[in-house]
């Protein structure tokens, strides 16, 4: 356990390092909330390591943009982005977000565009795996850090 003052990219190098210290030689896949600064540390001390962005933080980042009023429908029109069979389907949707909701929500839509090479990181792999990775909530995924790291 770590205890910083804040959850800084510098904080999370340490981490990292600290981390690589202890033996863990690599990291297949990090799955990150998206702070400022995050990737670029992680690339820093596993540099192979694939960058996964939490679904669920894009998701409640892009609602907090929106009226109460369209919040369900947009929500909805996410749904088919992050659980498309693969990359070109999920493109297709967030085509299809950004056409109808692009000019009332820019803000709220231009993240998951912005952030896509750490959105599709997940189609890479089958569906059982994006369970496990397209969120950074432990409960999802218990055993992750055994799953994708190995020792010295």
């Amino acid at each position: 356990m770590w205890v910083g003052e804040n959850e800084s990219s510098k904080f999370w190098l340490k981490v990292l390092t600290d981390i690589q210290q202890r033996g863990v030689r690599d990291i297949l896949i990090a799955s990150i909330d998206g702070l400022n600064g995050f990737s670029e540390a992680i690339q820093a001390v596993y540099p192979e390591t694939k960058i996964q962005r939490c679904i669920v933080h894009m998701i409640r980042n892009s609602t907090k943009y929106l009226s109460w009023k369209d919040r369900k429908s947009f929500v909805n029109d996410l749904t088919p982005i992050y659980k498309a069979i693969n990359e070109e389907a999920a493109l297709m949707a967030l085509e299809a977000l950004e056409a109808k909701w692009g000019d009332k929500y820019y803000i709220a839509v231009k993240p998951w565009r912005d952030n896509w090479s750490e959105i599709a990181t997940m189609f890479e792999y089958p569906a059982e795996i994006r369970r496990m990775i397209y969120t950074t909530n432990a409960r999802k995924c218990r055993v992750r850090l055994e799953l994708f790291t190995y020792y010295k």
